[in-house]
């Protein structure tokens, strides 16, 4: 029988093979062009789920977070002037980060951080913060979908 760590990590790692998948093709252009009123790109997306890998995972979890290669900018609303080799990689790399994390971390381990927003009990473990950045993934995974088919048309795409 599968234990609930690996069920867990199996989830989050296929919410974020949805959104690397879903994006896999498109064109710089594409990946920087905005099709919604409310501005945000899907390369700003990313690397937004990226900071937010960062923040779970070293910032909650851990209480301190790995340093960024530039300055903490904040755009709004989800923009970035990075390239998408960039913006791809510092995905790829928090998500390793993440994943290094959650091994050495018992679920039930308490949170060093706690985010103002939310009520402790939701995420004041591993656990909680697991199942919350799989259920944020997920959500800007399926944003991320309905971006693609504005775009190009297309749609289904992603891991089977």
């Amino acid at each position: 029988m599968e234990g609930e760590k690996s069920v867990l990590l199996r989830y989050l790692r296929a919410q974020r093979a949805v959104v690397l998948a879903v994006l896999e093709g498109l064109s710089e252009a594409a990946l920087t062009t905005s099709v919604l009123p409310s501005g945000w790109t899907p390369l700003g997306m990313v690397e937004h789920l990226g900071y937010a890998e960062r923040y779970w995972f070293q910032e909650i979890v851990t209480g301190r977070a790995d340093p960024v290669a530039w300055p903490d900018d904040d755009h709004a609303p989800l923009t970035t002037p990075r390239s998408p080799e960039v913006v791809f990689a510092f995905y790829r790399h928090q998500c390793a980060r993440s994943d290094e994390i959650f091994a050495a971390t018992p679920l039930d381990t308490p949170c060093h951080g706690r985010y103002p927003d939310l009520p402790e009990a939701e995420v004041g473990d591993l656990r909680g913060v697991a199942l919350h950045v799989i259920e944020e993934t997920a959500r800007h995974a399926g944003h991320l979908d309905v971006v693609r088919e504005l775009i190009d048309g297309r749609t289904e795409l992603g891991p089977r």
